[in-house]
């Protein structure tokens, strides 16, 4: 069977992550959406996404598909419903297709397929931004027991502090020569090559993956994913980091998500919560205005390629675009749309060939390029955001 993930109606109200990624692939938990289906169905996906992203994740359609929603998050007993899905058979939750089969080039009318709902209670979706922070403790224990099924982790070093040892993974070459690993509130796993320097002390549930590095005398707080090949020092809350994205040095961010090639710099703060203890408001790309998200705690959501100078301050409930460059002293906007440049005093837009030396000059410190798709992307992604820069 082939499956394709696709993303279903909750895209834009995943902006600015899904300005350049699929909906499969954020990353909740240890691995993204797409890492898990694949896991479960023990089958590559291809996807139906926008058009600017369709390059480099290109749809590859067979006689027979099987279309899943990439908002929605594998159980097992949602693969097997899927895996027994047959021509003109969808699954749905609610109002919303989960699932479908469907024949190559065939004009899908769900009118005319048999419809069956999903009721178990393991539904796990990410639906607005917020969840990709909210729901990750949940996600974090789902991946780890995926993952760490049947197999045996690396000792634990001697030196290392460690409460709740057998909810702890270690994969082979990570180094933690003297840390304090809590997992009584849930499972902490660390990837492959990655390490934890001297002092760091981390709760449980937390993610570190492949490459990633936690610096050291970090305090790391619950819900925590610090992605592959990322960065992560000071203090941090319930916040997740996609990949290759930098918090170097002190400074809290807190119920927050950082897209991939971020940098925060030196003692840059998020505000989690109102000086009035009231419900956060979010800018909401739809209705283009603020909206209430029923939280109470909401720091930063930041975009791809997006940077901030050394003590940056973001209110709570701030969202920061792809490609955007802020600095200097008080608060900035609690929207800053991308490829922005600037901060309290005033921004001006970012043109993209200075932003593609940007790019190009942190992603070559990982030995990595800005590939043509990828500048492809983030043109797009310049264009259909010019109505929100009034500069």
């Amino acid at each position: 069977m082939n499956y394709i993930l696709f993303d279903g109606s909750v895209r834009n109200q995943l902006l600015p992550f899904t300005f350049t990624r699929p909906v499969a692939d954020i990353r909740i938990g240890i691995l993204t959406i797409r890492e898990k289906w694949e896991i479960f169905l023990g089958s590559t996906t291809t996807t139906v996404t926008e058009d600017h992203l369709s390059d480099k994740w290109p749809l590859v359609e067979m006689d027979q598909n099987i279309l899943i929603n990439g908002s929605f998050i594998p159980s097992e007993d949602l693969v097997n419903s899927i895996k027994g899905l047959t021509e003109n058979q969808a699954l749905f939750y609610k109002e919303e297709p989960l699932a479908f089969f469907s024949k190559e080039g065939q004009e899908v009318d769900f009118d005319s397929f048999e419809i069956t709902q999903y009721t178990h209670d393991d539904v796990l979706r990410i639906e607005y931004s917020w969840d990709i922070f909210s729901k990750n403790h949940v996600a974090i224990k789902r991946d780890f027991e995926l993952i760490t099924k049947g197999r045996v982790s690396q000792p634990i070093p001697s030196t290392v502090v460690a409460f709740q040892s057998e909810n702890i993974f270690i994969e082979e070459g990570a180094q933690l020569p003297l840390c304090s690993l809590n997992a009584k509130e849930g499972p902490i796993y660390i990837g492959k090559d990655s390490e934890i320097m001297e002092g760091a002390m981390i709760r449980g549930p937390f993610a570190l993956c492949e490459g990633g590095i936690i610096k050291m005398g970090a305090r790391i707080y619950t819900g925590t994913t610090v992605g592959p090949y990322c960065k992560v020092g000071g203090e941090v809350n319930n916040s997740v980091f996609f990949a290759y994205a930098n918090k170097g040095h002190d400074g809290f961010v807190g119920n927050s998500v950082i897209g991939e090639w971020c940098n925060l710099g030196a003692d840059t703060n998020t505000s989690n919560l109102k000086n009035n203890y009231a419900e956060v408001r979010l800018w909401d790309y739809d209705t283009e205005k603020f909206v209430p998200i029923g939280l109470q705690f909401c720091g930063l959501m930041m975009g791809d390629h997006s940077k901030c100078g050394i003590n940056t301050m973001f209110n709570t409930g701030t969202v920061v675009g792809v490609s955007a460059n802020i600095f200097g002293s008080g608060f900035p906007r609690n929207f800053i749309p991308s490829f922005s440049w600037g901060g309290a005093a005033g921004m001006m837009t970012y043109k993209t060939d200075k932003a593609f030396e940007t790019a190009q000059a942190a992603m070559s410190r990982r030995n990595l390029e800005l590939t043509e798709e990828d500048a492809k992307i983030l043109e797009h992604v310049f264009v259909e955001t010019a109505k929100y820069r009034r500069y």
